[in-house]
């Protein structure tokens, strides 16, 4: 192997230690190449058999100097420090991970303190819950609102009109469906609308209430379960034990 195959071969090693470090996959390579997913597995791992063929290559590279023409000591010794930055930051990373495991477990049990308890929520469902969904709405004057609600295959099975008052307004279903019939819990698609200040048809913002029955992690964030509804924890606006 010539002497500047050598110096590539240290090259693609030291970037696949970088790329490790930053949690991209290696390429598959020549000595101390590494297939991704042992990479994503051991990052540790791979960082050491990289280094381990680095330093093989290093000590052929120098038994096959050109003794008129040694090779720069600086350049390898900052590849060696190089390396040790790489483990640096690849300890780090896991400790932060593991850190942000902590926290999420830490949130997890303070958010099933609210299990019980009565929470307003921004959604675009209301819960149906034991036979009753609710709902608060906001109007800047008063007139005629109307709420529809549809199922899940996008029928409307209930149609509601009253007259609202300025400010903010409830509204409580009772479960049943145009014909009077008595609909399973579940999640429901609902929209209200009102009037407009020049008598136009426009959307009116409006929160659900529900009883929080569960907490759940997805990913980086927490959900709160409402019956069949989940919600974000950023959506949620109040919480009242019951």
């Amino acid at each position: 192997m010539s002497l500047a195959a050598v110096a590539n071969q240290q090259s693609m090693l030291l970037a696949a230690a970088n790329q490790n470090a930053a949690g991209i996959s290696p390429t598959t390579g020549a000595t101390g190449s590494t297939s991704p997913s042992a990479a994503n597995s051991n990052p540790l791992g791979t960082l050491s058999s990289n280094f381990s063929d680095f330093l093989n290559l290093l000590m052929t590279q120098l038994q096959n100097q050109d003794p008129t023409s040694p090779l720069d000591a600086n350049q390898f010794t900052t590849e060696l420090v190089q390396f040790s930055q790489v483990e640096q930051q690849i300890n780090t990373n896991s400790s932060l991970g593991q850190l942000i495991q902590l926290t999420q477990a830490g949130d997890l049990t303070q958010a099933s303190a609210m299990l019980g308890s009565k929470v307003s929520a921004q959604a675009t469902q209301i819960p149906l819950q034991n036979g009753t969904g609710s709902i608060s709405f906001t109007t800047s004057s008063a007139g005629p609102v109307g709420i529809a609600i549809y199922n899940a295959a996008g029928q409307q099975v209930r149609d509601a009109s009253l007259t609202a008052t300025a400010g903010v307004n409830n509204w409580v279903w009772d479960g049943k469906d145009n014909t009077g019939t008595t609909l399973p819990d579940g999640a429901y698609n609902i929209a209200v609308a009102g009037a407009s200040a020049t008598g136009t048809t426009q959307s009116l913002p409006f929160t659900i209430t529900g009883t929080a029955t569960g907490v759940q992690s997805s990913g980086n964030s927490l959900n709160l379960n409402l019956g069949a509804l989940t919600v974000p924890f950023t959506a949620v606006q109040s919480v009242t034990k019951s």
